[in-house]
């Protein structure tokens, strides 16, 4: 079953038309085929010839996330959007890191939508609702590969425990890996720019194709 979402209101009050794209899949997660490495090398090939690097923050979905960050406190020039980090290591030359075929499908979703996704391992959450809210000074967030997160002033996602994902980074504690057998997905389209029900569909299929999902559950959530 999809989990409840509640959103806090000050989130809703700076983003009246946020939209969010649910995903639950049975899955196989497996190393990245070179299939889908050469769908991400061709996307990424297209975000080097449409943006230049100053450009990648105007995109609607990343430039409407960075005015929330900014609405509550925190800086997205310092902590970045995962999708404008994402598109900024491409024009850069730097390339994608090579995960698995979760992490770097969620990823091809994330460049070609300009949406930041939060990508989690559905058997690790406590409780069956997340609730958005804003985090809170000395919250503590272990960020995926970064260590302790200052979220202060964040939009995060929290399950019964704690947090779970923020725009920025999702948190060690329900992070895919080789092992995740079931996948919550989860698309914040805080400013739209792909239709969320295109970016919805895009992903189950890419998650049939490289992931032989099953027991497909979506849902789109409006404020």
């Amino acid at each position: 079953m999809l989990p409840k979402i509640i959103i806090d209101e000050r989130i809703k009050n700076v983003c009246p038309e946020l939209k969010i794209g649910l995903i639950k899949a049975r899955v196989d997660n497996v190393e990245t085929s070179a299939e889908l490495w050469a769908e991400i090398e061709r996307e990424a090939a297209a975000i080097v010839g449409k943006y230049e690097l100053l450009e990648v923050n105007k995109r609607p979905a990343v430039a409407q996330t960075r005015a929330l960050y900014r609405a509550l406190g925190k800086d997205p020039n310092r902590y970045r959007v995962a999708s404008e980090a994402l598109c900024r290591r491409v024009i850069r030359g730097l390339g994608l890191y090579r995960i698995d075929t979760l992490v770097d499908l969620i990823n091809l979703v994330s460049i070609k939508s300009g949406y930041p996704i939060s990508g989690l391992d559905a058997d690790k959450l406590v409780g069956d609702t997340l609730v958005m809210g804003v985090g809170e000074e000395g919250e503590l967030y272990n960020g995926i590969g970064r260590g302790l997160l200052n979220i202060s002033g964040m939009p995060v996602y929290r399950d019964e425990k704690g947090g779970v994902a923020t725009p920025t980074s999702d948190e060690e504690r329900t992070k895919i890996t080789l092992d995740t057998c079931t996948l919550q997905m989860n698309i914040n389209g805080f400013g739209e720019e792909m239709p969320m029900e295109e970016a919805v569909a895009w992903s189950v299929e890419l998650l049939k194709r490289y992931a032989s999902a099953t027991d497909i559950e979506t849902a789109i959530v409006t404020v």
